[in-house]
């Protein structure tokens, strides 16, 4: 993978796709129903912002953060990686409420993947079709954008 972001902090949001709809179960989240669709999982990383984002994106891992649940999944992938680099941890929570609020997202399971956060309800959510890339651009001129199946990192 060719880097070309400098500083290894920021937030980042994961677009996944889940092919069929599947359960996850853990001692938190008990028979979740997961429906087909695109979910969007907004994380943070203080620090080692890269190493945690190639962490998300292999299958075979130990189950440590909420999001490994369906990362994990054989019927998930994650189809792009958005990046928000040197941003703070409050920016989270905003990406979180304009994405709920400007593409009317749901929110598939309260209390995921935001144990530290008081302001969300969740930090996953849910849309049966996928948020088109130029809307990304749009809304965020500062975005990173990583696509998995590519050797690349692309700034915009």
């Amino acid at each position: 993978m060719q880097r070309i972001i400098k500083q290894n902090s920021g937030i980042y949001l994961l677009e996944i796709f889940i092919s069929k709809n599947t359960y996850i179960n853990s001692k938190k989240f008990r028979n979740i129903k997961l429906e087909n669709g695109f979910y969007y999982y907004v994380g943070s990383a203080q620090k080692n912002l890269i190493q945690r984002i190639e962490r998300h994106l292999k299958k075979e891992k130990k189950i440590y953060w909420h999001i490994d649940l369906i990362t994990s999944l054989s019927n998930s992938k994650i189809i792009e990686v958005y990046i928000f680099p040197n941003l703070l941890k409050d920016f989270e929570c905003l990406l979180v409420n304009n994405l709920t609020i400007k593409y009317s997202l749901k929110i598939p399971i309260n209390k995921f993947g935001n144990s530290d956060c008081r302001k969300c309800n969740s930090h996953l959510l849910y849309s049966k079709s996928e948020i088109p890339y130029n809307h990304f651009i749009s809304l965020y001129q500062f975005i990173v954008l990583f696509n998995p199946s590519s050797s690349e990192t692309v700034c915009l």
